[in-house]
């Protein structure tokens, strides 16, 4: 064997990969509340140690206003997701937001404004409609692809990848201001099961 040969084939075998990949995982995440009862809309986002992810071109989301309510009333979308905001009423609505993370108003209509909003800062963004007083909605923007929103206390996380990761859970029912819940985690390819308690 030339010497140029055997330099030749330990540059593949570098450059091969070694032992099996890991597969992504499936997150299980149980949020009960101070009581140990299953909570509903509690949004649950895991976010890589490594720093924040790019939101996938297109990413699109809506929120109704329906019977003049918003409908669903907890939204969770990755930082620059676009989000429209079609009125299913007979009645006008005034969206707006005073929330840092975006401040925005869509003014008396119906049907579909023709842009969407763009949701660019990570934050919890509260809904309001200038008529109707009652109406209240809220989006939780997050930097990470990976998030899920509880049904009767339980998310499912799809397709994480294998890594360490903070953990983030919030509810609408928590305190004005109050920060997510946070735990570090580790994701293998089994995925993890997690289980948290709001204390509210």
């Amino acid at each position: 064997m030339t010497r140029r040969l055997l330099c030749l084939l330990l540059l593949i075998g570098a450059l091969l990969p070694h032992g099996p990949t890991q597969a992504a995982a499936t997150v299980s995440v149980n949020v009960t509340d101070a009581k140990g009862r299953p909570v509903d809309d509690a949004v649950s986002a895991l976010i890589p140690i490594r720093g924040p992810q790019r939101a996938r071109p297109g990413a699109s989301a809506q929120i109704e206003q329906k019977d003049k309510q918003f409908v669903p009333s907890v939204t969770v979308v990755q930082t620059g997701t676009a989000v429209q905001f079609p009125n299913r009423d007979t009645v006008r609505h005034h969206v707006y937001s005073f929330s840092p993370a975006k401040n925005f108003e869509i003014k008396l209509y119906v049907g579909t404004p023709a842009e969407p909003v763009i949701f660019d800062k990570p934050g919890v963004v509260v809904l309001g409609c200038n008529i109707h007083d009652h109406m209240v909605a809220w989006i939780n923007v997050v930097d990470t692809p990976w998030f899920a929103k509880t049904a009767q206390g339980s998310a499912q996380i799809a397709a994480v990848p294998p890594g360490d990761y903070e953990l983030q859970v919030w509810h609408p029912r928590a305190p004005t201001n109050r920060p997510p819940m946070r735990q570090r985690v580790t994701v293998a390819a089994g995925g993890p099961a997690l289980s948290v308690q709001l204390p509210y």
